[in-house]
């Protein structure tokens, strides 16, 4: 669900014949479609950067129906997109109109990967509704988006891969030459949380320090410069449900009436979900690391127009390498979404939510103090039954600042221009650490696709 069509179609055609995907499955096909329905919905054309200067959508774009067809190489993808009005996401127009189509033009599974946070989107959108990843330090405490935080959906966090940040040979995970159609992982890979924040206890360490030090020091905020990408708070981590329902009493922050979801009944049971009475997310997650630990996603992006974050002018000629890197849940979202479809293929049916089953198969694979044969560090890598894996090690923790707000969650020295953001105090463990079973950085944990599609149960 968009609000531009791609830049080139040629693009997603080159990505697939590159890895090889549109040899052996010649049956994935594209269409770009702008849904009609009850609410007007404009073709957008395409939408890059020459009409919305910094990161455009036509990205976004790209990354969805490149790594859907990565996921399920077979399916046929279609690309829904309206024009954005005064008031209203052109994804959200195209999402409502699809879903209240006619019955016989439904599809099986459908993703969006922006977000908004709850107390910005307010109790009608997010009635409405995926997951954000980038933004400032947070100068207002935990707020988690509105696009993914509904009962009615799978909301899909983000992991990196560990091994750099842990100390373990890249060798151990990668063969040291590409296949012809450039795959050179030798197994399932160790994973953390997705985190760039130099509040992240790894990546702090990793600098020589701790995160009060390391978000403080001239090396990350320097006093006479810009904030650091460092301070940001970018990461793929998920929290409570805090102001789905109600008015903020200041804009944009969880206070007011704000409430969050109620827990739905297929959230309970599992260790480690926190018996808080509101919707916690995410429910899964997946690899969504933009570099930091030196891996990233690789999109063909053809757009010749430059962006500040990535560069521009990308020919999407020669290694995949040179084309454009990318991260955040907005690759890891329609991946998963086209895991399920995997999975509706082989039970040939459709699912709906499928949140029930997952937690139902996370119940039995953890019990009740969790397994240790399906920990992402010590699980034996090549063979294993595990249809998730338990991430244990590294945080979500991010940098915060003070804007005039009182946070309740930020601890804040008053000599230091950052702090350190948790749900809880910092003389408590911060809520944001890994921990056996399901935990905020990483739900549920990290997705095995194949278990996941051979475990499903009937239906």
């Amino acid at each position: 669900m968009e609000d531009t069509y791609l830049y080139s179609t040629h693009d997603w055609n080159t990505f697939r014949s590159t890895f090889g995907l549109a040899s052996k499955y010649p049956f994935g096909t594209l269409t770009q479609a702008s849904p009609k329905g009850f609410i007007h919905c404009a073709n957008p054309g395409f939408q890059g950067q020459s009409t919305d200067p910094g990161y455009g959508d036509d990205g976004e774009a790209a990354i969805d129906v490149e790594w859907a067809s990565a996921a399920a190489p077979n399916a046929a993808i279609v690309l829904a997109a309206c024009t954005d009005t005064t008031t209203t996401f052109g994804g959200l127009i195209a999402l409502e109109n699809t879903l209240n189509g006619p019955a016989g033009d439904l599809p099986s599974v459908v993703s969006i990967s922006y977000g908004e946070a709850e107390a910005v989107n307010g109790q009608s959108a997010n009635e409405d509704a995926a997951s954000a990843d980038l933004g400032n330090p947070a100068t207002h405490g935990i707020g988690v988006s509105g696009f993914t935080s509904t009962p009615y959906n799978v909301s899909v966090g983000g992991l990196d891969f560990g091994y750099t940040a842990l100390g373990v040979p890249a060798s151990t995970y990668w063969s040291a030459k590409n296949s012809s159609t450039y795959s050179s992982a030798l197994s399932y890979i160790q994973e953390i949380p997705w985190n760039d924040s130099c509040a992240g206890a790894l990546l702090a360490a990793a600098l020589g320090g701790t995160p009060l030090a390391e978000c403080n020091s001239s090396q990350i905020a320097p006093s006479n410069a810009p904030l650091n990408f460092l301070a940001n708070a970018v990461g793929g981590s998920g929290g409570p449900s805090g102001c789905a329902i109600g008015s903020p009493a200041v804009s944009g922050v969880v206070s007011g009436s704000c409430r969050g979801y109620s827990k739905p009944s297929w959230q309970y049971g599992l260790l480690g979900v926190p018996g808080d009475g509101v919707r916690d997310i995410p429910d899964v997650a997946l690899f969504a690391a933009n570099g930091i630990w030196d891996a990233y996603y690789v999109v063909c992006w053809s757009d010749p127009n430059t962006d500040p974050f990535v560069g521009g002018g990308f020919t999407c000629n020669g290694a995949p390498s040179s084309w454009a890197g990318f991260g955040g849940t907005s690759v890891s979202s329609p991946i998963m979404a086209a895991i399920q479809a995997l999975v509706n293929q082989k039970t040939r049916a459709r699912w709906g939510n499928p949140d029930s089953v997952y937690y139902s198969l996370a119940r039995n694979e953890y019990g009740a103090s969790g397994s240790s044969s399906c920990n992402s560090t010590t699980v034996n890598k090549t063979h294993n039954g595990c249809v998730f894996y338990d991430v244990t090690q590294g945080d979500n923790v991010g940098a915060c600042t003070s804007s005039g707000a009182k946070i309740y969650n930020c601890f804040l020295p008053p000599k230091d221009t950052y702090g350190v953001l948790s749900v809880v105090n910092w003389f408590n463990v911060p809520a944001y650490t890994t921990t056996t079973g399901w935990d905020f950085p990483s739900g549920i944990g990290s997705v095995n696709a194949y278990n996941l599609v051979m475990d499903w149960p009937a239906y």
